[in-house]
């Protein structure tokens, strides 16, 4: 497994320096993209416009949406790049199979993602004038919004097996995303708690706004219900991946777009 990861880092690598300015532009867009809607919200709202923690929390949600963006059309996306080269079938004929390929792939990316995620932060809170906190505590529920993720990834990827062709779903997913991730569920009461708990990623994602925009300590309790929530996608979203493996094997797919 080490060998593959490692093998994954260096083929993303190569790819990066052989096309660095698609990946350097696109810090700068997300990044102009959430200026200019804090713009034309300062614009709209007038000279009494204040946030507080509240442009914190649409920070951290803005942010992790364009880390699951990444995330799940990642795999979805190698899925049909690989199927329009016709490698896909090799991909599913390899030794460590095509759920550890894929993961070790994303997760390789995810190495590189994350300099860039981190650099279309820090570019914000500059423009923008956010404080955030960053206190090492948040790496676990950052743990649980992964998790999560990459079960959907899954999900999403069964569907590009299957079909081939998944991008007009893939761009309606990420509308349903950017409310999950923006919405401040963690403030819901009642009935509509228990909604924000089954939901994807939102528990994760409050206990990420509680700490880094409200300064708040880590609740273990709604912890393990994130630690649960992720775990639950995780797998769910392998099983579905699964189903569909055999499914497109049984149908002589693979090796066909």
């Amino acid at each position: 497994m080490f060998e593959l990861f490692l093998a994954e880092l260096r083929r993303t690598w190569i790819q990066f320096r052989r096309y660095p300015v698609e990946a350097i532009a696109e810090i700068f867009v997300y990044s102009a993209v959430f200026y200019g809607l804090f713009l034309s919200a300062r614009y709209i709202a007038g000279p009494t416009f204040q946030l507080g923690n509240r442009l914190d929390s649409i920070v951290i949600g803005y942010v992790l949406w364009n880390l699951m963006l990444f995330i799940i059309t990642d795999i979805a996306g190698n899925l049909q790049y690989e199927a329009q080269t016709g490698t896909l079938e090799q991909l599913f004929l390899s030794r460590f199979g095509a759920i550890k390929v894929f993961l070790m792939r994303t997760l390789a990316s995810l190495m590189l993602r994350m300099v860039f995620i981190i650099s279309i932060l820090c570019i914000i809170m500059a423009l923008t004038g956010s404080r955030l906190n960053f206190p090492p505590s948040l790496l676990l529920p950052f743990v649980t919004v992964l998790m999560a993720g990459y079960g959907i990834a899954f999900a999403m990827g069964s569907l590009a097996l299957l079909f081939k062709r998944a991008e007009r779903l893939l761009v309606m997913f990420q509308f349903l995303l950017l409310f999950s991730l923006t919405t401040p569920t963690e403030t819901w009461k009642g009935s509509l708690q228990i909604l924000a708990n089954l939901l994807p990623l939102t528990p994760g994602a409050g206990l990420l706004r509680d700490l880094m925009a409200r300064g708040e300590s880590l609740n273990f309790t709604k912890l393990v219900i994130a630690f649960v929530n992720g775990g639950i996608y995780f797998a769910v979203g392998l099983l579905l991946f699964r189903i569909a493996e055999r499914v497109a094997k049984r149908r002589g797919i693979l090796s066909g777009y």
